[in-house]
């Protein structure tokens, strides 16, 4: 009786110790791209994306679609993982909850106008960049404000958690920032009077200033002041993954569907779609 019982531990060991092992090596949080991994996701039959809801041309969320130009990249990367467009989850993500979502695994993808920045790259990986704005500000038609440095003294609204919020607070610690959860409220603010201005990028300004609510009320000043590469975030021990988005979105640009979906979308208000620049793709983590 006691041999079998010894004999029991020691299998349960060796069986504890298996287990353990294949958990341990390439799982995708290994960096492998299978298992948690996005290839592995996909090959699974789904990938959760996280994208922003409230950006007109970019994100765009009305009733349970959701469309712009980050949600024709998410097409674009599924399509190159070999998954079809409609095993997609869009998950609406604000800009503080891009680094948690992700590491926390509630998406496999963040595509969310997701500057790609140093401090972020602690935290997760990025694929890219696919685009690169620029930091402006959005003004009243009858503004004479010209740029940050004419902000001294004035509100100026833009997302907690943001790149742009961050600079204003860093480079011009004289302009009133208010904060809030989307730029959405910032532009509503920005109609009622409460700020003077909104600050985020460039390209998310003109959406917002295109829309038929504003239009004729709200310009760009024009002047951006910082230059903001988009990425799509993922795990950061995802190496495949990230190698993998590299070679899409490099093969998009080459083949015509990189500016297709620019066009379907941004492309719309009469600006161009920009020259994809391969040589800026990022270096995956090792």
């Amino acid at each position: 009786m006691r041999i079998s019982r010894m004999a029991a531990v020691a299998t349960a060991a060796v069986l504890a110790l298996s287990v353990a092992a294949c958990g341990d090596g390439s799982d995708g949080a290994g960096g492998s791209g299978s298992g948690d991994g996005i290839v592995g996701k996909a090959a699974g039959g789904k990938l959760v994306i996280g994208v922003k809801s409230d950006q007109p041309g970019l994100g765009l969320q009305t009733g349970t679609t959701y469309e712009g130009f980050d949600i024709e990249v998410g097409k674009i990367i599924a399509k190159g993982l070999g998954l079809d467009a409609s095993k997609i989850e869009w998950k609406t993500t604000v800009s503080a909850n891009r680094e948690p979502f992700i590491e926390q695994g509630q998406v496999d993808l963040v595509i969310a106008t997701y500057t790609i920045n140093d401090d972020r790259k602690k935290k997760v990986a990025f694929g890219g960049p696919y685009y690169v704005a620029g930091q402006d500000l959005l003004v009243k038609t009858d503004s004479t404000v010209t740029g940050p440095e004419a902000m001294e003294g004035k509100k100026v609204c833009s997302v907690a958690g943001s790149t742009p919020a961050k600079r204003i607070k860093e480079e011009y610690p004289k302009v009133g920032l208010q904060e809030f959860d989307s730029y959405s409220k910032c532009v509503q603010a920005l109609g009622t009077g409460q700020v003077d201005a909104v600050t985020t990028d460039d390209i998310i300004l003109a959406g917002y200033a295109a829309q038929a609510e504003y239009a004729g009320k709200f310009k760009v000043v024009g002047k951006p002041f910082s230059s903001e590469p988009y990425g799509i975030g993922l795990k950061k021990t995802d190496t495949a993954g990230c190698t993998k988005i590299n070679e899409i979105l490099k093969a998009a640009a080459d083949d015509g569907s990189y500016k297709a979906a620019w066009d379907a979308t941004l492309g719309k208000g009469g600006t161009p779609a920009p020259t994809f620049d391969a040589t800026k793709l990022t270096n995956c983590p090792a």
